[in-house]
């Protein structure tokens, strides 16, 4: 998933290029906020990999195993408005240092839950580490914004968003490799509790020891930005009007349909992305093992990448609502195919997915704030509140799953999602031209 726009809050982007305001400093920072996007990109989808390996050691349900980005998301609707509070009080870098710190103590976590393989110990650590997130995620696009002359902001923020693409792919391939391994499910059925307690521990090292590292790696990140805390306190933040919120949200039908949207979109993306380690293990698909399985996830989060490089190509092309609803029947299509086919075929149509996915957070995003003019930022917070989709939407994908024994047919909850985006853009396209 592209990390959400700035929530509530806006920046002056012109007052880095005043004299005397430590131009130097800001450049670092930039090239500092660069490489976070790169890392939080992989942070935040390497969950996809931790669905695959729960089910398995903890013999969880499909629903069950589904916890793990119900846990993480629903931060986003508990935090994301507080967080725009919190950051028009400390300013830019100091929300950074507190997010990385947050992120570096929920990543120690791990560490417990992994010595007692606990599924509730890694839940509420995953819980913690997506409130560290939501913390940079509100101020990581404001500052990409404000690092720089105004006339190249969306230039910046594209070459940042597409660092966080490539992070995405390497983390989750790599991540494959280090944290799914090639160790075989115990047989519950036949083993005792000590020796299925003894699996979860030995197959939970893997994961404290990478948290561990995340978490020595976030408060080093921590460290360098407080060096640099002073760097942007000349940068303007507005304070979070919270005021007249509920009123966008219950009077205008285009900030509905596209919160709506990115519910739905999040949703399905994160569903399908969850759920394909498990796909792609169905003896009716290509029967892969976890790591196998873990590395055409990657794959899936590729084709992102590869939509948002050809996106400003292709939005030049067609109005946006018009793209929105091709990417979005190009999504139900390949689900579709996906359904009806066996074999690598079948497995690779859902893989392909993810370029579907490409385009439609930005372009839901802009359609459905689209002339809000001062309340923008109100309609802002609003849309990234609905990221609480990517809690619920995979749930509903786990029970479906459960509840008719076939995972193919759980691919219907994904393809209602696309079918409520497919027609927001011909709405909005509608609209465009009336």
């Amino acid at each position: 998933m592209a990390l959400a726009p700035n929530v509530a809050t806006h920046a002056d982007p012109g007052v880095v290029e005043e004299p005397g305001r430590g131009g130097g400093s800001t450049k670092i920072v930039l090239i500092l906020a660069f490489a976070v996007f790169f890392l939080l990109g992989g942070v935040t989808n390497i969950n996809d990999l931790l669905v695959g390996k729960f089910k398995p050691m903890f013999h969880l349900t499909h629903a069950e195993a589904n916890l793990v980005q119900m846990a993480f998301f629903i931060a986003y609707g508990a935090f994301s408005i507080p967080a725009g509070i919190i950051m028009s009080k400390l300013g830019y870098i100091r929300t950074f240092v507190l997010g990385f710190v947050i992120v570096a103590a929920a990543s120690f976590l791990f560490i417990p839950a992994s010595a007692a393989a606990s599924y509730p110990g890694f839940l509420a650590a995953l819980f913690c580490i997506g409130a560290g997130i939501t913390v940079l995620q509100v101020a990581m696009n404001p500052v990409i914004l404000t690092l720089g002359p105004v006339e190249t902001s969306h230039s910046r923020l594209t070459f940042a968003q597409a660092f966080n693409s490539i992070g995405v792919f390497l983390m989750v391939y790599g991540g494959a490799t280090f944290l799914l391994g090639d160790s075989q499910p115990i047989d519950a059925d036949t083993s005792t509790e000590a020796q299925i307690q003894a699996y979860r521990v030995a197959e939970g090292a893997s994961i404290g020891t990478a948290y561990m590292w995340l978490g020595v790696l976030m408060l080093v990140i921590a460290a360098v930005f407080w060096t640099y805390r002073s760097a942007l306190d000349h940068a303007k933040t507005d304070d979070v009007k919270l005021e007249g919120t509920w009123s966008l949200l219950t009077h205008n039908r285009r900030v509905q349909f596209g919160a709506l949207c990115i519910f739905a979109y999040v949703g399905a993306e994160v569903a399908i992305g969850s759920n394909l380690i498990a796909y792609l293990g169905e003896a009716s698909v290509m029967g892969l093992g976890l790591q196998a399985a873990g590395k055409l996830v990657a794959f899936y989060w590729l084709g992102a990448l590869v939509g948002r490089l050809l996106g400003g190509f292709i939005l030049r092309l067609a109005k946006p609502g018009r793209v929105l609803a091709a990417f979005a029947t190009g999504a139900i299509s390949l689900i579709i195919l996906s359904a009806v086919t066996t074999g690598s075929l079948s497995g690779w149509a859902l893989v392909l997915v993810g370029f579907c996915n490409s385009l439609m957070f930005p372009t839901i995003f802009s359609l459905a704030t689209e002339g809000l003019g001062d309340r923008t930022p109100q309609g802002s917070g609003i849309m990234c509140t609905a990221i609480i989709g990517g809690a619920i939407v995979p749930y509903l994908f786990g029970v479906v799953a459960d509840v008719s024994g076939d995972i193919r047919v759980a691919l219907a909850v994904p393809l209602l999602c696309y079918a409520i985006i497919g027609s927001f853009g011909l709405w909005a396209a509608r609209r465009a031209t009336s």
